[in-house]
């Protein structure tokens, strides 16, 4: 059966249809934050439809927040055709800019990236940026390049620099100047170590130290002191340079040795003590215990020598 509407009851439908669009209005928001410059309808209230990229006024200073009165955003509103809202029952609306702290260490990255981009800063070497006057932090708009580097003018004779970056959302320039010290980290000594320690990784501890002292020093890399022998007592906290260290020995004094003796296919040996030390493949003073005569030998091991040359005397054999 079908039932025909009347005409009274199709216009109540189309009132409620109405009403219920008119549910739809944008929304206003009461607390906002925002990472550009200007505050749009999107921002503002939710369900701002085709307007949603529509500007309404400037945002306020990064990192501050601000009060936007009701009536001021019914004005902006209703400039870019937007007469109806809802209001949510709020008189204003808070809003709020977020910000990225540009400080020292962001502003040193910037110039240690420079100096590298210009050959400068090479290697393992570092630059210590220090400024000539304490620096307040800068609260930069949000985004991927909160501070640009400008402008770099740097003296490598005394170290002097003076810089000039350009910061996102401010719009006067941030000028600094100080030293850039370069410096590489250098092995120093983890303990208290005695003669002849043969050297491992874990007997360093790594510390920056100036370039110009490091090079005046001959500080020699952590690779090439790892398995070198201390020649002397040193302390903890040493820095250690290439003329510290030696090939470890393989025959240290006073030590009991085997002598060998080649001669063609025949090999002689002879107990003796090594008047003197050497590293492998040195000459060394040994005495032969039989004869006891003292002879120059070759370390060829630890406790073994070789004598290679000339007809020796060796009592016993």
């Amino acid at each position: 059966m079908i039932m025909k509407m009347s005409r009274p009851f199709l216009s109540v439908l189309a009132l409620a249809f109405s009403a219920g669009t008119a549910l739809a209005a944008p929304l206003l928001r009461a607390d906002i934050t925002v990472s550009a410059a200007v505050v749009t309808m999107g921002d503002m209230f939710e369900d701002a439809g085709a307007l949603a990229e529509k500007p309404l006024f400037r945002s306020p200073l990064p990192g501050t927040t601000g009060n936007v009165e009701l009536s001021a955003i019914r004005a902006a509103a209703a400039r870019i055709g937007l007469d109806a809202f809802e209001t949510n029952g709020l008189s204003q609306v808070r809003v709020s800019r977020a910000a990225i702290l540009v400080d020292q260490a962001l502003l040193s990255g910037l110039i240690a990236d420079n100096l590298r981009s210009r050959g400068i800063l090479t290697g393992d070497l570092r630059a210590n940026v220090h400024l000539s006057y304490a620096l307040e932090p800068v609260r930069a708009a949000a985004g991927d390049q909160p501070a640009r580097l400008d402008s770099l003018r740097y003296l490598p004779g005394n170290g002097s620099f003076s810089a000039r970056f350009l910061i996102e959302g401010v719009e006067r320039p941030l000028e600094i100047a100080g030293t850039i010290e370069l410096v590489v980290d250098a092995p120093h000594l983890s303990a208290n170590l005695p003669a002849g320690t043969v050297l491992r990784p874990d007997h360093f501890v790594m510390r920056p130290v100036p370039v110009q002292q490091a090079d005046a020093q001959g500080v020699a890399p952590q690779g090439q002191l790892v398995g070198m022998a201390l020649n002397r007592q040193s302390r903890e906290g040493m820095l250690v340079r290439a003329s510290d260290v030696s090939e470890p020995l393989a025959v240290a004094k006073n030590d009991l040795v085997t002598i060998y003796y080649r001669q063609g296919p025949m090999t002689l040996t002879v107990r003796g003590q090594a008047v003197t030390g050497a590293a492998e493949g040195a000459p060394l003073q040994v005495l032969n215990l039989s004869s006891r005569r003292v002879i120059t030998a070759k370390a060829i091991a630890p406790g073994a020598v070789e004598v290679s040359s000339g007809p020796i005397a060796l009592a016993g054999l």
